[in-house]
């Protein structure tokens, strides 16, 4: 079973409809015994970094989160804001986040982008394989997904980086390190590249 984890944010009604698309059995559910016992789970998030957070922190699910993918080795995805999180923190705000992957979360530099280019960041936008990875594995030619976020991670160590994409300069748009894996993009909307992604994530994570 995938597990949606619900901690009061996140597109959670999208993310379990497109699970549905590809015939996966999956559940929004903040039970800890149910995400103790999942196959796998997608922690989800929208908006800004310390309001996920201090509901993450809120919601007591964070000790159960640390087990399951640290303890546990489960599997995990974090989606948008739910991937930042994966991180030690954001220049968003000033809260911290779960610590798995080394590195914070920054702002666009628009002194490194072209004049005129706007932040957020929003649309289609390619993105490049920075490493082997079951998460891309059979992927369709030229990979593109939707993206809308003002902020990027920024990993300490540049082997967590799974892939990347421009928009004024190339970032990061995804990282794996070993079973914590997380994008900033959003496969939810993103058509047929979102569910091979999570059909991927499925089958050969």
């Amino acid at each position: 079973m995938i597990v949606i984890v619900d901690y009061g944010v996140g597109n959670l009604a999208s993310m379990l409809n497109m699970f549905k698309k590809i015939g996966v059995a999956a559940a929004i559910s903040s039970d800890e015994q149910a995400i103790l016992s999942a196959d796998k789970l997608i922690l989800p998030g929208v908006g800004a970094f310390d309001t996920c957070a201090e509901k993450l922190n809120d919601s007591g699910l964070t000790r159960i989160l640390d087990r399951a993918a640290l303890e546990n080795k489960t599997p995990i995805l974090g989606v948008c804001v739910g991937m930042q999180l994966l991180m030690e923190g954001s220049e968003e705000g000033l809260r911290p986040g779960l610590g798995w992957i080394k590195g914070r979360v920054i702002r666009f530099r628009q002194d490194k982008m072209p004049a005129g280019l706007k932040v957020p960041h929003m649309g289609w936008t390619d993105v490049v394989l920075s490493k082997p990875s079951g998460l891309f594995e059979g992927m369709y030619e030229e990979p593109r997904f939707y993206f809308v976020h003002s902020y990027h991670p920024d990993p300490a160590d540049r082997s967590d980086v799974l892939v990347e994409a421009d928009y004024g300069y190339r970032f990061t748009a995804g990282m794996e390190h070993g079973n914590i894996r997380g994008v900033q993009f959003h496969p939810e909307k993103s058509h047929k590249f979102g569910m091979r992604l999570l059909e991927n994530f499925v089958n050969h994570c």
